[in-house]
């Protein structure tokens, strides 16, 4: 696996350019994705696969028209029971998954949109090639082998990482590969190995487009999710952090733990030395925190002054260590001099007995202003 992936990054290196190194692990492998990101990627991907299916679900048996029309009995019979069956399997993929934000769920989802085509590839190439047709009939037959050259395109249009393109058109370059060798004695086998690398050669030219796509869409995302100013997690894509890591929490029966901390006195340095000074003693405050935080916590600043650190797998005290450290390191200077300082209050999914991340906010917000109600510099913690 370790040669796989430093073959894929050198190739990546010399086609897409000196990429940082995240990033291009990102274009490479889906493991290291964000769950953000993961969650768009998700959602674009079952979309599509549901546009693609439903049109393939109308537009599959309103070919049989024309197989009709060019085909003799057996053969038009047999391709349109084929097409049904197609059109069928399209249409039920096309009303499956339309909720789902889950990676697992728009495997699935490829995995049978591919499948689909490349079992009626399976059943109808060999079929054709049993019969013998000349003229119009013998065109429309020849079209079909094209069918794997249309599905390995396809993967442009979904943002794939590199080893996601490659085992989801390996079906598809397998499948070429069978009907080949069943033919070997219609055609020489320079002709199925010209074909076979035309078709490698547009699995890779799909595979580049897919990672152009992907390495778009992390940029935007990135720019979507983080503030401008502190390079925290805004508070739009905080929620859905908090949502996926309650859920997450949920399902393993883990403690999760909530931070709010509130700049005490702030609004006193915007009126005092105005906003720019604001916006300094923010940044400064957000690299205190982000630099005291563990590599799973999240940092977000929920808005104005206040900011939010969601701390997976922490208990009440571990919490409380945690907001200990930050008092004891600092939050930054006042533009006047002395010490700049925050109001905390921390909640904890099992202790507080939170029914879902909403509420698991409040009450972590509701005990940062009892600290504030409290005397500021201080902390309102959650019970064992």
């Amino acid at each position: 696996m370790q040669k796989l992936e430093i073959f894929f990054q050198t190739a990546a290196e010399r086609l897409l350019g000196a990429l940082p190194r995240e990033e291009l692990r990102n274009l490479l492998l889906p493991a290291d994705h964000a769950p953000l990101l993961a969650r768009r990627r998700a959602e674009m991907v079952i979309s599509r696969v549901r546009m693609v299916a439903a049109l393939f679900a109308l537009l599959t048996p309103l070919w049989i028209v024309v197989d009709v029309l060019v085909f003799t009995w057996p053969v038009s019979i047999m391709l349109a029971v084929g097409r049904l069956v197609t059109s069928l399997a399209f249409g039920l993929l096309a009303l499956s998954y339309g909720k789902s934000t889950k990676m697992a769920d728009a495997y699935r989802a490829l995995a049978m949109m591919f499948g689909i085509p490349t079992l009626f590839f399976i059943y109808s190439h060999p079929l054709l090639s049993h019969f013998h047709m000349v003229g119009p009939a013998a065109a429309i037959a020849a079209g079909y082998a094209f069918l794997p050259f249309v599905m390995v395109a396809g993967l442009s249009i979904f943002p794939l990482t590199a080893v996601e393109a490659t085992l989801f058109a390996l079906p598809v370059l397998l499948a070429e590969a069978l009907v080949a060798l069943l033919q070997l004695g219609m055609l020489s086998w320079t002709s199925h190995l010209g074909a076979f690398w035309l078709l490698f050669l547009i699995t890779a030219v799909a595979a580049l487009a897919g990672m152009s796509q992907l390495s778009f869409m992390i940029s935007l995302v990135g720019q979507a999710s983080h503030d401008g100013l502190t390079g925290c997690f805004a508070r739009a894509s905080g929620e859905e952090l908090m949502d996926i890591q309650f859920h997450i929490a949920a399902r393993s029966g883990a403690p999760l733990a909530v931070v709010f901390a509130d700049l005490d006195n702030f609004k006193r340095i915007n009126d005092s030395f105005g906003h720019d000074a604001g916006d300094r003693v923010l940044i400064a405050a957000a690299e205190a925190l982000r630099s005291t935080l563990r590599s799973g916590d999240v940092l977000l600043r929920w808005g104005g002054e206040e900011f939010a650190i969601i701390l997976p797998d922490t208990d009440c005290a571990t919490a409380a260590k945690v907001v200990a450290r930050l008092c004891e390191r600092g939050l930054g200077s006042r533009p006047e001099g002395g010490r700049l300082t925050a109001s905390f209050g921390v909640a904890e999914r099992l202790a507080d007995c939170a029914k879902d991340w909403r509420q698991l906010v409040e009450i972590a917000d509701q005990r940062m202003y009892q600290a504030k109600q409290a005397g500021k510099d201080r902390s309102v913690g959650c019970a064992e």
